[in-house]
């Protein structure tokens, strides 16, 4: 399968769900989009490395992984986000140290909050950007949405992946919220499921 270079176009953040973000890559040679949807820590970490004038007092934890990684000569050289399943993006960090290089499973939104602070290429597999890719007009390279008919879809992308919070979790009955909570773990949105989580103590 042929890999396809990616560049971060930006962060758009939704218009009508607070705290969902969505993180826009779009390929190199094409038109087509591939947006991911990650959490607000992602999000800021992410837009912290584009934006090269912030530097935050102390480091983020994708910093100090940076740091720990140049102190032991490890460079990261690029990512594959190499699987979609029930829209969860899979990828991998290619490392290397001594001329040896090594595979590292990890979430999509870390491995992109890496490679830019590696500077290391982002790629993807043809068939998926087949499958989750799509068209958006705009390309004002901002970190919000460049139109409105750009934030409508990034909605309606952000809303497939929300799931209720606060009082809506009180309704939920507890076999309900044990497979809300499963669901949230299998897609890896940790905040979510500590959420969840609280909601099923309480009822202990």
């Amino acid at each position: 399968m042929s890999l396809i270079r990616l560049n971060i176009k930006g962060i758009s953040y939704s218009q009508t769900q607070n705290g969902a973000y969505a993180l826009i890559l779009s390929e190199v040679d094409g038109d087509r989009k591939l947006p991911i949807v990650i959490g607000a820590f992602e999000a800021q970490s992410i837009a912290i490395a584009l934006e090269k004038e912030i530097k935050p007092p102390r480091p983020l934890t994708h910093d100090l992984f940076k740091n720990f990684c140049d102190r032991f000569a490890i460079t990261v050289k690029q990512v594959i986000i190499h699987k979609l399943v029930d829209g969860v993006f899979y990828s991998s960090l290619i490392c290397e140290r001594d001329k040896i290089e090594e595979v590292i499973d990890a979430r999509t939104s870390d491995a992109i909050a890496l490679a830019l602070r590696f500077n290391a290429p982002i790629f993807t597999y043809k068939n998926i950007l087949d499958k989750a890719g799509i068209f958006l007009k705009g390309e004002s390279g901002a970190l919000t949405p460049t139109g409105e008919k750009e934030a409508a879809i990034v909605d309606d992308i952000l809303a497939e992946n929300i799931e209720p919070e606060g009082d809506d979790y009180k309704k939920m009955s507890l076999e309900e919220l044990e497979n809300s909570l499963d669901q949230s773990v299998k897609n890896e949105d940790y905040e979510k499921a500590a959420r969840i989580r609280d909601e099923i103590s309480k009822r202990k």
